[in-house]
């Protein structure tokens, strides 16, 4: 798991999987809806680090307003996260 205020890059910038489903190519997607399946909708532990820190799931792409938005602290990830 990463730390808050670092991304998870290894599944926004390396994994093959992931970067090519969410750029459209067929076998990726396919590979990745296995994924998902098998391992719930947040698929592996990179995708999971990414789904807590951009709040969208290893399909889908990063929301346009990510960047406006302030940062979470410790104490809101605290308590957001139990």
């Amino acid at each position: 798991m990463t730390k808050m205020n670092q991304p998870p890059v290894f599944c926004e910038k390396y994994c093959v999987i992931c970067k090519g489903a969410r750029a459209g190519n067929y076998l990726s997607k396919a590979l990745q809806n296995l994924e998902l399946t098998l391992l719930g909708k947040n698929g592996c532990f990179w995708g999971k680090a990414r789904t807590l820190y951009y709040g969208v799931t290893p399909d889908q792409n990063i929301p346009d307003d990510f960047y406006t938005k302030p940062a979470l602290d410790d104490a809101t990830y605290s308590r957001k996260n139990g």
